[in-house]
């Protein structure tokens, strides 16, 4: 691949670049033609030799008829994902130092269903902004429009598929909608009143309680019976 100044071309792991020129420089004892890159984000200088781009993954952005097989890949719902974490990030790097714009728009479509679902890890949440990243800086070019309308272009094919609502958060709703009015046939179901009873039996063991309280000073008028005997006793003395 032969490239020139002004070009715009994708670096794996830093997106787009624009070629500032080819230069030549000594380095590790042999003197060699070098790429100059100035990545579109950040602005960050890359010196790349030219012998080995193609080795590195430096390839010119995807084109305009290809876009259409991007969005494809993006909007498949519901990707096959390893589920084990150390696994599936593994992979992810590996897709994304491909520098193969499909394997970059898995991990975005990827990591976006699994952000649905999950939160994501803090190193899975850098990976995915930085694939977005990367693969916003090279639909720009591709449709010849701001980084803006790039992202609105991205997020609309994701929305096609993986940014849908979960199936099992739409299954649990109208299970929930079932469960809702089946509280109030419970209530009124409910026609027993216990508690009415239970008063009425205690208003009228009150009553009761209350008659058996006379009946003590009864008891009490037995002490008359002795001044009455003491009486008797004195008539006799006499």
């Amino acid at each position: 691949m032969s490239f020139k100044k002004g070009d715009t071309v994708i670096y794996p792991q830093h997106g787009a670049c624009i070629v500032h020129g080819i230069k030549k420089m000594k380095a590790f004892g042999a003197t060699q033609e070098y790429l100059i890159l100035k990545t579109v984000i950040n602005e960050m200088t890359l010196s790349v030799p030219t012998s080995k781009a193609a080795d590195v993954g430096v390839r010119p952005p995807v084109s305009p008829d290809e876009l259409e097989d991007l969005v494809s890949v993006l909007s498949k719902a519901d990707p096959r994902v390893p589920s084990n974490w150390s696994r599936r990030f593994k992979n992810h790097q590996e897709k994304l130092k491909s520098g193969d714009v499909y394997q970059v728009a898995e991990v975005v479509r990827n990591l976006a269903a699994r952000n649905r679902d999950a939160s994501l890890s803090a190193a899975e949440r850098t990976m995915y902004d930085r694939a977005r990243i990367n693969l916003i800086s090279e639909i720009a070019p591709a449709l010849k429009v701001s980084t803006e309308e790039a992202e609105a272009f991205l997020d609309e094919a994701l929305a096609k598929g993986v940014l849908k609502p979960a199936k099992a958060k739409k299954a649990a709703a109208p299970a929930a909608e079932k469960k809702t009015p089946a509280a109030p046939k419970a209530d009124t179901d409910d026609d027993v009143p216990p508690a009415p009873v239970k008063k009425a039996a205690t208003k009228a063991a009150q009553p009761k309680a209350a008659a058996k309280a006379p009946a003590k000073p009864k008891a009490a008028a037995k002490p008359k019976v002795a001044p009455a005997a003491k009486a008797k006793s004195g008539g006799k003395k006499a």
